[in-house]
């Protein structure tokens, strides 16, 4: 069955893949914009050639202009945004002045509480609003939901999620696949968990773990930023214990504390040779080039384990590049999650306002819509001695 018009604004790796899967379970039309027009017109060019039908439009704008998105959204149904954190806010804005739902990829929980606060005049356009749709905050957070509500007296959670590069390479076992500058930023600040019942903030690139995977080589996880998103808020009284870390390949985290502890990652101008240089820009300029590996596959790795009364919960996915329509790991647990949210609310299933992700859809209907993406969840359950 067919929904109403869907939009993305972004056409870049997640907006791409997220409007295709729009299209493919269940828009009528698609509307994919960018400030590159080209870029936009390519991605729908893209789409309709993996579908055979033609369903996406590409064209551009500049996301910065309200009234132009507003103007822009005139008859779409729900708009995702696959732009950079900062311009979510905007784009919630003038989503809900066009009358359309509206959700993001998120990344920044501060972004994410200022568009809660939209929440009396979305509701007032009978519109609905949900933050954080991707994988990480994401994804996770609502596998965390339905872990809670299959485990009796559910008491801890944790989180363990990495893109990783299938063959990793020198320098850092990494390769990007997603923007550098959101590596990064996840690798500084505070996390916000639950420890005790109560809500902490923990500082970032810190905690360090083994993590052991099924035909993996050895992994490592640690703190970072923003991937709880609300959970903390959400859960506190109900859980214990609610925590996230990145995993990476061993050795990854103390290549890059190096890094950060020879200042390379600072966002203080220094002076080289007369001029005023920021470490952390250098960084991301020789990152693009020395981490892209053009060709190499990547993959997604995400275990959800919720500790209950008397039993102990695992859910994990693995994701893999797919050949068959060139989209990666990344892009496919970024935007299809996003995706699925988002037809979630163009079938009216999320009630008009603003709304925490983990509250606002049913998870067993989105681990439903996964497995109909070819998502493979293992279930794994121990009981307590």
């Amino acid at each position: 069955m067919t929904t109403n018009v869907l939009a993305v604004l972004g056409a870049g790796m997640q907006g791409t893949a997220a409007a295709y899967d729009m299209a493919r379970f269940g828009a009528a039309a698609v509307r994919l914009f960018d400030h590159d027009g080209a870029r936009a017109a390519a991605g729908a060019d893209r789409i309709n050639a993996l579908l055979g039908r033609a369903v996406a439009t590409g064209a551009a704008l500049d996301a910065r202009d309200g009234r132009a998105v507003t103007r822009a959204l005139a008859g779409v149904a729900v708009t995702l945004s696959g732009l950079p954190y900062y311009l979510n806010l905007g784009a919630a804005k003038a989503a809900i002045a066009a009358g359309s739902c509206f959700g993001d990829l998120g990344g920044n929980t501060d972004v994410v509480w200022s568009e809660l606060a939209l929440h009396g005049e979305a509701e007032a356009r009978g519109v609905s609003v949900v933050p954080d749709l991707g994988l990480a905050p994401g994804m996770g957070n609502t596998l965390a939901a339905c872990a809670m509500g299959r485990v009796r007296g559910a008491r801890r959670v944790s989180v363990r999620c990495g893109g990783l590069p299938q063959v990793p390479r020198p320098p850092l076992d990494y390769k990007l696949v997603f923007s550098v500058e959101g590596l990064t930023n996840e690798y500084f600040g505070q996390a916000v968990f639950l420890r005790e019942g109560r809500r902490v903030e923990v500082d970032t690139f810190d905690e360090l773990e083994a993590v052991t995977w099924p035909g993996m080589p050895p992994l490592e996880a640690f703190t970072t930023s923003g991937g709880t998103s609300t959970c903390p808020w959400t859960f506190e009284g109900r859980l214990e214990s609610y925590d996230y870390k990145t995993i990476r390949y061993d050795g990854h985290f103390a290549k890059v504390k190096l890094l950060k502890d020879l200042g390379l990652l600072d966002l203080r101008p220094i002076e080289v040779l007369g001029a005023k240089v920021v470490p952390r820009e250098v960084f991301h300029s020789l990152a693009r080039a020395k981490l892209a590996f053009p060709g190499d596959r990547d993959l997604v790795l995400l275990r959800v384990t919720c500790e209950g009364a008397d039993e102990t919960l695992t859910l994990s996915l693995r994701d893999d590049h797919d050949e068959a329509t060139g989209f990666t790991a990344m892009e496919r647990t970024t935007a299809f999650p996003a995706s699925i949210v988002c037809l979630m609310m163009a079938a009216g299933e999320v009630s008009p306002g603003a709304h925490r992700l983990e509250s606002a859809v049913d998870p067993e209907r989105f681990v439903a819509a996964l497995s109909q993406r070819g998502f493979t969840l293992v279930e794994e359950h121990v009981a307590r001695a």
